[in-house]
């Protein structure tokens, strides 16, 4: 791996791994061969498609090794979105004979949080929205006092983008296969972080993001499990691409990119995150260590991503932090709508109080982070705390 990713730039240090990460150099050249030589329609019979298909079956199987499943149980998608929602709305209109209950939690992706609000209003299905602990966590006994026969799927994602947190799958899979109920993961944030064997999690749909491991945008995948008994809606229709579930001509470049990012993610983990995770407990400690109960961890302490570090300075906005911090690129827990600063609605369904959710900084940390990228973030976000505290002190 290349000290410096070419993408990235000396006088600005990237925290922001978990938004997007910039695509891994060995990723672009696994994928070139297929943006200018190998052009061939994996459908076509003759030898410039039978190229394609054989990459576009490679990456499968890259994929799958990732997650520890056969490779004829991966659908490329084009991104993380459009795997939940092939996850969702298919096993929904697929079952609706069976039950029209669905279940998730209210800290989702807007990806999982939006269709299941669409099947609610134009299908009527009854979704469940659980709620979250102080950490961000969901209980297992939530889940067995929400579900009853009538429930088809329970969606709930491994690991939350702002605060890290990693929700407990294999309890809560447990649970909805009692019920005759399928479990569906968004994944994006940990495939490729931590190890997310499909088996010991428990789930029988799971989404990939490329972009979140670092492979281009625009390319994903939904782990199907085989035997579900069940043909999940499509929701672009078509050919019969993917198994039927995904029609158009497949991005065979991107779906490589796919494979090279997951190839290299497998052979990385776990020391790579184990890496992260020191350097994220150094970026807390020298935080911590200057302005003590001042700042504060949002997130579970312990189960979380090992890249993530979600913190509140008291008594100042994420938003205000980040623009005196101009060479540091990180994100807040909040969003910005027609000029008005809104609290993350993931820390204030955590219990947070409104200013602690506006004070929130997100800062992760990925495959070109180093030691001396973060004590020089950390010089700088502490001069600026300094600065902006004096200016507000009476």
């Amino acid at each position: 791996m290349s000290l410096r990713h070419p993408g990235l730039r000396t006088d600005l240090i990237y925290l922001d791994y978990n938004a997007t990460t910039p695509i891994d150099p060995a990723v672009v050249e696994a994928m070139l061969p297929y943006l200018r030589e190998h052009f061939g329609n994996p459908s076509s019979a003759h030898s410039y498609g039978w190229a394609a298909h054989q990459a576009l079956e490679r990456a499968r199987s890259e994929v799958a090794a990732l997650l520890g499943c056969t490779p004829g149980e991966i659908i490329f998608t084009g991104g993380g979105s459009e795997s939940d929602n092939l996850a969702i709305r298919g096993v929904a209109l697929a079952r609706r004979e069976q039950g029209n209950h669905i279940i998730t939690q209210v800290t989702e992706h807007p990806a999982v949080l939006n269709t299941c609000r669409a099947l609610e209003r134009l299908h009527g299905f009854r979704i469940t929205y659980l709620p979250v602990d102080e950490y961000g966590r969901v209980f297992p006994e939530q889940v067995e006092r929400a579900i009853d026969r009538s429930t088809v799927l329970v969606s709930i994602m491994h690991a939350n983008n702002e605060t890290g947190t990693l929700q407990p799958l294999a309890e809560i899979a447990a649970i909805a296969h009692r019920y005759g109920a399928l479990m569906h993961s968004d994944a994006a944030q940990s495939v490729g972080k931590i190890s997310t064997p499909v088996a010991e999690l428990g789930v029988d749909l799971l989404t990939v993001a490329g972009h979140k491991l670092y492979a281009p945008k625009g390319v994903g995948a939904l782990y199907v499990r085989r035997g579900l008994g069940l043909d999940l809606e499509p929701i672009i229709y078509g050919g019969g691409q993917e198994r039927g579930l995904r029609a158009g001509t497949e991005n065979v470049a991107a779906c490589v990119a796919l494979g090279a990012a997951c190839r290299l993610a497998a052979e990385r983990l776990p020391s790579e995150g184990t890496r992260l995770r020191r350097l994220r407990d150094l970026l807390w400690q020298r935080l911590r260590a200057s302005l003590g109960e001042r700042i504060q961890l949002n997130g579970h302490p312990d189960e979380r991503l090992p890249n993530t570090l979600n913190v509140s300075v008291s008594g100042l906005s994420g938003e205000e932090i980040l623009a005196a911090t101009p060479e540091v690129a990180a994100s807040t827990g909040s969003a910005c709508h027609e000029g008005s600063t809104d609290p993350s609605p993931v820390l204030m369904a955590m219990g947070l109080s409104r200013e602690r959710a506006l004070g929130a900084l997100r800062l992760t940390l990925g495959r070109w982070s180093s030691v001396d990228e973060v004590e020089r973030a950390a010089v700088s976000l502490l001069r600026s705390v300094g600065a902006l505290a004096r200016n507000v002190r009476p």
